[in-house]
């Protein structure tokens, strides 16, 4: 991935936000501050009023917003609002480049991108990974994909949002990634929550076991790189030496977290997902191996395996 900083751009390149809600508003404020005539289009027009007492020019119309630059940042709540937003004027489109931040799927954002060049416009797909106060920040970075002359173009003013991460052509892989970070994430929220409830249930309150919890999610990433082996470097390899923890081990965890979260009549749906991914590789002969092995079953999903 090509993330270095480049030379900083031209004070007087002129950038659009469409889409103010907290990230469009951090974004503009960030290429304001910069020196960038911004921009600024919503919906709801109330929502830039912030932004234009800050220095930002409201556009009155979506067409009018995309005339007044070539390179025009999206940030809005799925693909479907760009087309709403969009999908009407397809003539302003000729010459820009879009940089779309929104969330969606890969196969929505590989089909606005060829709607977007059959319109004459370069598309550029971008996961932003950090909060909206975060934006402009050192601790701020964005994946990118898409054609790698716009992104060279414009990297220098993108990168004033946060360091780019460049993936490569296809435009669907910011998104991908941007998916799969999220999923990492709101996986773990879930399973934060799930554990604070087990905790609550024997009467420990969230300011007692947060901190508890937390710190083991703030190890995980030691715990796992703790092998003679970096993890990935052996799922790559199809490798799953049983030295980190095996199937039969942590399955027989994954089957103790299921019946104690039944027992205390919370939500099942967490703990069983997971006892399905261990019960599947069991099933499939792979006990004695590595847990990551459960990556099989996640990868070739069929029905669980039921309860003995």
């Amino acid at each position: 991935m090509n993330e270095h900083r480049t030379a900083a751009p031209l004070r007087d390149t002129p950038v659009t936000v469409i889409g103010l809600g907290p990230m469009g508003r951090a974004m503009a404020r960030t290429l304001l501050a910069a020196g960038h005539p911004v921009t600024v289009w919503n919906r709801t027009a109330a929502r830039a009023d912030e932004v234009v007492a800050a220095g930002a020019t409201r556009a009155p119309t979506p067409a009018a917003a995309l005339g007044a630059s070539d390179l025009v940042i999206l940030s809005l709540t799925d693909y479907r609002a760009m087309d709403d937003i969009l999908g009407g004027i397809p003539g302003s489109l000729a010459g820009r480049t879009l940089v779309n931040l929104s969330s969606d799927t890969p196969d929505r954002t590989r089909a606005a991108s060829a709607w977007a060049a059959g319109h004459g416009a370069a598309f550029l797909t971008g996961g932003v990974m950090v909060p909206a106060p975060m934006v402009g920040t050192d601790a701020a970075h964005v994946y990118y994909s898409g054609p790698g002359e716009a992104m060279a173009r414009h990297r220098a003013v993108l990168a004033l949002l946060g360091t780019p991460k460049y993936l490569g052509e296809d435009p669907s892989l910011a998104q991908l990634m941007y998916q799969a970070q999220l999923a990492v994430y709101l996986t773990s929220l879930s399973g934060l929550m799930h554990a604070t409830a087990m905790l609550n249930s024997a009467g420990l309150t969230a300011r007692e076991a947060l901190p508890e919890l937390l710190s083991l999610t703030d190890s995980i990433g030691a715990i796992i790189r703790s092998g003679e082996a970096t993890p990935g470097a052996a799922l790559d390899a199809g490798e799953h030496p049983g030295d980190l923890g095996t199937v039969t081990m942590m399955g027989a965890t994954a089957d103790h977290i299921a019946e104690t979260s039944a027992s205390l009549g919370l939500d099942p749906a967490l703990p069983e997902a997971v006892r399905s991914h261990y019960r599947r590789a069991i099933a499939d002969g792979h006990g004695t191996d590595n847990w990551t092995r459960i990556i099989d079953p996640i990868r070739t999903p069929h029905q669980p395996v039921p309860s003995p």
